[in-house]
């Protein structure tokens, strides 16, 4: 039991863990491009604006002599030429700072031959520059001047940290967003598993019921018609199957034991008249001794019965396009050497059919010699009849089953006995008496059954009996 909760258990978990695992992998595949794009477009919008502030201001310087005291706070409309969202901070010509930024920006030599050079619009840019806690991009622009000495430059500034801090945020929150995605899908998976192993723990309790009682009578309670269900049916009908096959087995040891009890019986009270053989008188002597060699040979006909019985439900000859009437010719040249008796075979239609030849022959011979032993003292021919569907109304469809009659003028069976005759050692009353084992005709049934027909018998009018069986039809 335990092994088996493990088993289904680790199913489960593995179940879970593949469908968590997959979530897991599409999650940060697409959170991960998905982040990636998201903090890509948001550098380059940022660059790009920065850019185009730089280009601005550059254009401006260039198309008009501006000096220092243009950009300084203090000015009037100082916010119209400060750029919007930007630290600006005034270098004078020397490179000091005239109006500083908030936050002051730090001035590099670079700076410094900006604001001294002469030619408008020139600029140089300093990348990730820490100001404080924060990060700055800057772009130095020189104001121009006069000849060889420069009015100053300005600095524009602009922020990036508050970007990545942004693009940080953004990546926690997609790290938990794709934690929660794999948890649900975690659990969603488990249930998924659950669900489905649900009807599989049915099919391993219902077998290891029949393992620990051995009852082939469970019923397995599984519905659905996916591959579970159908499993399940499967296993339904396999334990049904060998539930039905168990009883047989069953049904025939006890039914071969009581059967062989009378010959055994009789053969100990012979064997023990045996030890006063020398005491008894010469036509006892015979008698015993005749009686001994019947009852072996019923012994051995029981037996031999048996086996045939038993290797006519294993089914294991295969089958072989035939023709049954030539198999019943081949039992009527046997019977005729055996019996003395005279057998003729009539056959009508067609006859071929996919068959096992042992098998056929050793239903039609149990007909043959249940017929000669009823008709022991008759004169007439035993028939034996194999008629098969007309070709002419065949038409290429399926084919018709075909029938294997054996007729005689014997006594006849009674209307009582007719729907028992095909029954495992069943003999009717007024054949107790004759030699057999009552096993023949259960061989019959059990070889048309196994070919797809089935066995009947019927009263022959004018006295006798018929008593035969179908082949199934080919298609």
């Amino acid at each position: 039991m335990t092994q088996r909760r493990a088993g289904l258990a680790s199913l489960r978990t593995t179940f879970a863990v593949s469908f968590a695992a997959v979530a897991a992998g599409v999650t940060v595949l697409v959170g991960f491009l998905s982040y990636d794009a998201a903090a890509r477009l948001v550098r380059v919008d940022q660059q790009s604006a920065f850019a185009e502030v730089v280009q601005d201001l550059q254009d401006e310087v260039r198309h008009n002599k501006m000096t220092p005291q243009d950009f300084s706070s203090s000015e009037p409309g100082h916010d119209i030429v400060r750029p919007s969202r930007t630290d600006v901070q005034v270098l004078g010509p020397a490179g000091e700072v005239v109006d500083s930024g908030s936050p002051a920006l730090p001035v590099t030599a670079a700076d410094r031959r900006i604001a001294g050079s002469p030619v408008a619009g020139l600029a140089v840019q300093h990348k990730d520059v820490a100001v404080g806690q924060d990060v700055y991009r800057i772009a130095t622009v020189s104001l121009g001047g006069e000849r060889s000495e420069g009015r100053g430059a300005v600095q524009v500034a602009q922020e990036f940290s508050d970007t990545e801090d942004l693009l940080r945020e953004l990546q926690q929150r997609t790290i938990l967003m794709m934690a929660a995605v794999v948890v649900a899908a975690g659990l969603f998976g488990w249930w998924l598993a659950r669900r489905i192993t649900h009807r599989l723990r049915i099919l391993a309790s219902a077998a290891e019921d029949v393992a620990r009682t051995r009852r082939l009578g469970i019923q397995v309670p599984v519905t659905g018609s996916d591959e579970v269900g159908r499993l399940g049916r499967s296993f339904d009908r396999m334990l049904g199957r060998l539930a039905q096959s168990e009883e047989d087995q069953r049904r025939l040891v006890q039914d071969a034991g009581h059967e062989l009890r009378t010959p055994l019986t009789s053969l100990r009270t012979n064997i023990s008249l045996l030890r006063r053989i020398d005491e008894l008188p010469p036509a006892t002597r015979e008698d015993l001794v005749d009686d001994l060699a019947i009852e072996a040979r019923e012994l051995t006909d029981l037996v031999n019965e048996l086996v045939d019985l038993a290797a006519g439900q294993s089914d294991t000859e295969p089958k072989q396009r035939l023709d049954v009437a030539d198999i019943a010719d081949e039992v009527a040249v046997v019977a005729r050497r055996r019996t003395g008796r005279e057998v003729v075979v009539r056959v009508s239609g067609e006859t071929a059919a996919d068959a096992r030849p042992a098998a056929l022959q050793r239903a039609i011979s149990n007909l043959v010699e249940n017929a000669s032993k009823f008709d022991r003292g008759g004169t007439t021919p035993i028939e034996i009849a194999v008629t098969g569907p007309d070709r002419a109304r065949q038409g290429g469809g399926r084919q018709g089953a075909i029938r294997v009659e054996v007729l005689d003028r014997g006594p006849g069976v009674a209307e009582g006995d007719l729907l028992r005759l095909f029954d495992r050692f069943y003999r009717a009353a007024d054949a107790r008496s004759l030699p057999g084992s009552g096993l023949g005709l259960s061989i019959v049934r059990e070889v048309a059954i196994a070919h797809g027909g089935a066995p009947f018998a019927n009263r022959r009018d004018g006295g006798g009996a018929v008593i035969g069986f179908t082949v199934g039809g080919q298609g």
